[in-house]
């Protein structure tokens, strides 16, 4: 595996956690707060979307510092970050544009 594909599936494995653990705050955590009073849920799970969110910055930059990244995807990185379901849709464009890039590239 190259370095390019190492820092991708990286990027992609931590997207997907904090991905994740953002939806489980909105969709879980947040109702059993405002609904039923259990407030511990919002504390347990928005530290560790907190967490997740950090190491997801981190690793965006350590991916944009490693490969040559399009402009956009650092912004849109960022971006997608704070929105549901964000670090799914970015994933999704950033390996399809990696790709075309990489086809263009080749010929």
């Amino acid at each position: 595996m190259n370095s390019t594909q190492s820092a991708m599936q990286m990027l992609t494995r931590v997207g997907f956690l904090e991905g994740c653990s953002f939806l489980l705050l909105l969709g879980v955590a947040m109702p059993l707060k405002y609904v039923y009073g259990i407030h511990e849920a919002v504390r347990i799970v928005g530290s560790a979307h907190g967490l997740l969110f950090m190491a997801y910055l981190v690793v965006l930059l350590i991916t944009a510092n490693r490969i040559k990244l399009p402009l956009w995807a650092m912004p849109a990185g960022v971006i997608a970050a704070v929105l549901p379901f964000g670090p799914f849709v970015f994933d999704y464009a950033l390996k399809r544009s990696v790709e075309n890039t990489s086809v263009t590239d080749a010929n």
